[in-house]
């Protein structure tokens, strides 16, 4: 069953603004298009008595009657609750030279921009031929410098702060939150003190290496294709699919033994052999190694029996020079007794 709600991802050609991109004194003719869609399912209202629609009319309240969206427009509420009306006109006049185009204000490494900050995302098309050398331009500047264009722009009534980078042959147009619209993470971090040992630290980088990588585009919305048979089983007059029990989670009393229960679940779910969880390498610490076992030598070992080979060298050595020592005395006593005898004679 085909749903209503799930189209295809074929990319839209309407254009949702027109305008140019200021790049210094060069001008791009561009058209904005949605880089992204949302497959969400979504729901009516309906009465549950007899599953009629509920829908929602615009209604004046001075005069009480339902008008029609022609006779609808803007205004802002004061403080006091008077209503100020504000056309597109108005809108249309605005002092922003940001009105009808993308102002490139600098160039900045992509890693500068918080991933707090982004928002939504567009294709910047350029519009028509006049158009092409100018944003092929841009491209492959962007490209070359491996930096991301900061611009400002108006759309849908309010200037907006942008980031422009490239997707393959395109330039995409990512908006981005003010810094004063991100709010600073004050008061969330746990507010006791907490001591997270080598061994942990160590189990967790095992699971992470065996969760190991993915290819983003394998990832899908399981709970929109479950809700797809929900909504096909109902139309069809069967009863829905359910799901199958899910064993509860306890809370976590040892961490130690949760972690090396998530990296052999972990390598089970991959198909490969759970066994024993190899803990990797711990770091640097004053504490001495553990001796080793099945017949092979530990470190202590090693090093006493090389210090053992060292000290019978040295005690070699030095009986050797003893005994060099001795012949060389030796041979001076024989000399000083031979010049003697030759004096008396």
């Amino acid at each position: 069953m085909k749903l209503r709600n799930t189209p295809e991802r074929v990319l839209p050609v309407r254009s949702i603004w027109n305008g140019a991109i200021s790049f210094g004194l060069v001008s791009i003719p561009i058209k904005l298009v949605n880089a992204t869609e949302s497959h969400s399912i979504s729901f009516r209202q309906i009465h549950t008595e007899d599953g009629g629609r509920v829908r929602y009319r615009k209604v004046c309240e001075l005069e009480d009657r339902e008008i029609s969206q022609a006779e609808i427009g803007k205004g802002y509420e004061d403080a006091d609750g008077t209503i100020i009306p504000i056309t597109d006109e108005d809108l249309a006049h605005l002092p922003l030279p940001t009105a009808k185009t993308i102002e490139i204000v600098a160039f900045v490494p992509g890693e500068r921009i918080d991933p707090l900050q982004m928002d939504a995302a567009y294709y910047l098309q350029a519009g028509g031929a006049p158009a092409a050398k100018p944003y092929t331009l841009l491209r492959e500047a962007l490209k070359r410098s491996n930096k991301v264009a900061i611009a400002k722009f108006a759309l849908r009534g309010r200037e907006r702060l942008g980031m422009l980078r490239v997707v393959e042959d395109a330039i995409a147009l990512h908006g981005l939150l003010w810094p004063d619209e991100v709010r600073a993470p004050e008061g969330l971090a746990p507010d006791t003190k907490v001591t997270v040992s080598d061994k942990e630290l160590d189990l967790a980088d095992a699971l992470m290496d065996t969760l190991g990588e993915i290819d983003l585009d394998e990832l899908h919305d399981e709970y929109r294709e479950a809700l797809e048979e929900v909504v096909a089983a109902k139309a069809a007059g069967e009863a829905p699919p359910e799901a199958p029990d899910r064993a509860k989670g306890g809370k976590v009393l040892d961490l130690m033994a949760a972690l090396e229960k998530s990296v052999r679940d972990a390598k089970e779910s991959r198909g490969e052999e759970p066994g024993e969880v190899t803990r990797l390498p711990q770091r640097k610490s004053a504490r001495a190694a553990p001796k080793q076992t099945g017949g092979k030598k530990s470190t202590s070992a090693t090093k006493k029996t090389a210090a053992k080979k060292t000290t019978a060298k040295s005690s070699q050595g030095t009986k050797k020079a003893a005994s060099a020592k001795k012949a060389t005395t030796s041979k001076k006593t024989a000399a000083k007794k031979t010049t003697a005898r030759k004096r008396t004679a």
